[in-house]
């Protein structure tokens, strides 16, 4: 197929291009330590949250979070790789399945759920690096507390008599500074700058937490004394000191508990969808099509399967080794010492609910400053990295849906606003990890719900096409009904989680309408631009009369709407009203509206002669009055400018601006003679537009 790009656009990227900046490709195991920094980060906080809420329940309730991860969202998101290869992920799954203004909305009220999700994930992590911090009794943490001190005899007293800055917070603000620091790291996304620092970072994270988890499973094998106690305690239903349930209970109504905690502990499935977007990041194989490439597909799902068992294993045995080990009094409120730092009060050597030793030999104020310190750093960059993965995938579909990034990128705009949103949540929550919890988890079950939603859809969309055998079909069947099982558990999940926590709810509705509110006055701003970067030949004789036609003077051109009336009446009418002699040449153009809710047209061009005519069909067509103006813009370059005659418009101005705004449509004639004088400074090489 014949191309050729004609400058109708300034000398910049392609929208597309630009949407996705090149990024340098790794081996995939260094990428996956880049997820790790999400992913593996929930250790650190997810034991104790699972405790609080599920008590000796929890690995029992952990169990089912790992089965729901490797049987449900580790294979949705194995075959979001394969159908998004260019990180775009359910988003942009959705949007192709679900096409026009209900898929962008769709996509637009997703975003809004991932600004979310990376926003509490940045805060959640912070609160809980300075958790860590605050509990180490080192120079810095008495430190800080001092200053906290000095700063809270200068402020304002709330009702109750205490400082508004208490020590968790002031230290979770100068930890977002040091954070907000490491955007001259990160600024220009996931290079390999960030993979010299995660790579080392999660695999001491991972050694360290190995160690501990290793040496507390190999106690519990030692002594099954603690899981026989275990289990009579779940039995006799003293699970938890609020217990609803007491003696003499069903298995079957303690399972169904059980999945009720789903929600509670569904942290420990975040990471998922950052695996989307920093998929173009997995090296695979020279010179293999972008639109498919086998290897960094196959790269990227192991990956994913690496990831997913290394934190379905650590996650069970760190809630299977806290709960048996750290006594009940650690983890209440208010400063429990095991509170959200279940594993870094076991590296400490805190006392256990079995003998006077701590869990290890090596566990002590070595070992634990050490882990501190790692933990720290890992949460730390866990929120930085977020906020970058926010920043790369924003523009992959707003810049396609017309809104500009270009200035916002060139100033780091979007980290700074990223910044100070987390500002003000850390400030509305107080920077309590307990109470961002529920926000944080609406965010990330909203994410997976709609993956695993689209998945059900795409898969029995291909399965209503298929023209496979009996056996194939029925196995597509159960597979169809499979995905859709676990999109059914994951929505009823995420309605569980908002109803629990309508917070989280009510910041996702704000980033919900400032997105669709700067996409609708975006799109209004940018009205006037000629979006269209280029054009695309349907074969070899189109590319050659079109070629014929830019250096012939054909001095008419009639936009024609097929369906309406023949080309006959449309050529007796034009010569009629607009008084041409039987010999002037007259070309019909003929638009073919695609999607008008996209905001670029790549326009595919068919020229062909009908009797005395000649014809350009013009398909792939989001907007009509861009594409005519397009067109004899280039038709105007090597010979004399035409004009393009049209008929008198039917509709008023008011409904024929809407229609041209929403749909592509209307007011054509105006729009057309405005988008040329914009685009054309010279007035002797613009075409004339004439309305008779």
């Amino acid at each position: 197929m014949a191309t050729t790009t004609p400058n109708l656009c300034p000398p910049e990227p392609a929208p597309f291009e630009l949407s996705r900046k090149r990024v340098s490709e790794h081996f995939w195991l260094w990428v996956m330590c880049l997820l790790g920094l999400d992913y593996f980060s929930t250790l650190a906080y997810q034991p104790s949250l699972t405790y609080e809420f599920t008590g000796r329940l929890g690995p029992i309730a952990t169990a089912i979070v790992v089965l729901v991860t490797l049987f449900g969202v580790l294979p949705i998101y194995c075959f979001l790789a394969g159908r998004s290869p260019r990180g775009e992920g359910s988003l942009g799954l959705l949007e192709r399945l679900i096409r026009g203004w209900r898929g962008k909305t769709l996509v637009l009220i997703l975003l809004g759920f991932a600004a979310t999700d990376y926003t509490m994930l940045k805060a959640i992590s912070l609160a809980d690096a300075s958790v860590h911090l605050l509990h180490h009794h080192s120079m810095a943490s008495r430190a800080v507390r001092a200053a906290v001190e000095w700063v809270n005899e200068f402020l304002p007293r709330l009702a109750d008599g205490t400082g508004f800055f208490d020590d968790q917070l002031a230290v979770t603000l100068l930890l977002g500074l040091i954070c907000f620091l490491f955007w001259f790291l990160l600024r220009k996304g996931f290079n390999r700058k960030v993979l010299i620092v995660a790579v080392p970072l999660i695999l001491a994270y991972l050694l360290l937490n190995g160690l501990l988890l290793g040496w507390g499973i190999w106690r519990i094998v030692d002594r099954p004394e603690l899981l026989d106690e275990w289990y009579a305690q779940v039995q006799r239903g003293e699970w938890h000191y609020n217990s609803p349930i007491q003696d003499g209970h069903t298995w079957t109504g303690l399972v169904a508990l059980i999945f009720l905690f789903l929600p509670t502990v569904a942290l420990g499935l975040s990471g998922f969808e950052l695996s989307m977007i920093i998929m173009p990041q997995v090296k695979g194989k020279a010179g293999e099509p972008t639109t498919n490439p086998r290897t960094r597909i196959r790269n990227t799902r192991l990956v994913l399967v690496t990831a997913a068992f290394i934190m379905s294993v650590s996650l069970l045995a760190a809630v299977l080794v806290t709960t048996l080990f750290i006594p009940q009094e650690a983890f209440d409120r208010p400063g429990g010492a095991a509170l959200n730092r279940a594993l870094a009060y076991l590296a400490h050597g805190g006392p256990l609910t079995v003998g006077d030793e701590p869990l290890a030999p090596f566990c002590g104020i070595v070992f634990g400053t050490l882990y501190d310190a790692i933990t720290i750093l890992v949460l730390c960059l866990a929120g930085t990295s977020v906020m970058t993965a926010l920043a790369v995938l924003l523009p992959q579909f707003l810049m396609r849906f017309g809104m500009e990034f270009r200035w916002a990128d060139r100033w780091g705009f979007l980290m700074i606003i990223f910044a100070v949103i987390n500002l003000v949540v850390t400030l509305l929550f107080q920077a309590n990890v307990e109470d961002q919890r529920g926000a944080y988890a609406a965010g990330v079950l909203v994410l997976i719900s709609s993956a695993s939603v689209v998945t059900a859809l795409d898969k029995r969309k291909a399965l209503h096409t298929s023209r496979a055998g009996s056996i194939r079909r029925f196995l597509g069947r159960i597979n169809v009904l499979y995905f859709s099982a676990f999109a059914a558990l994951f929505v009823l999940t995420t309605l569980a989680v908002m109803l629990q926590t309508p917070s989280g709810l009510g910041i996702t509705l704000c980033f919900i309408g400032a997105i669709i509110a700067m996409s609708v006055v975006s799109r209004a701003w940018r009205a006037d631009e000629l979006r269209t970067i280029g054009f695309v030949f349907k074969d070899e004789q189109s590319k050659l009369l079109w070629d014929a036609m830019r250096l012939a003077d054909f001095p008419v051109l009639v936009p024609h709407r097929p369906g309406r009336q023949s080309r006959a009446e449309k050529e007796k009418e034009i010569r009629a009203h607009h008084q041409l002699a039987p010999n002037v040449d007259i070309v019909f153009l003929e638009m073919q509206l695609d999607d008008p809710s996209d905001f670029y047209q790549r326009l595919l061009i068919e020229v062909f002669r009908e009797e005395t005519r000649v014809v350009i069909k013009v398909h792939n067509c989001v907007s009509v009055p861009h594409a005519v103006a397009a067109v004899a813009l280039e038709m105007s370059k090597s010979s004399i400018p035409p004009g393009v005659h049209f008929g008198w418009p039917e509709q008023d101005m008011l409904s024929a601006s809407w229609s041209y705004l929403a749909f592509g449509e209307g007011n054509i004639p105006w729009k057309v003679r405005e988008l040329i004088h914009r685009a054309e400074p010279d007035p002797a090489k613009r075409p004339r537009v004439i309305v008779g």
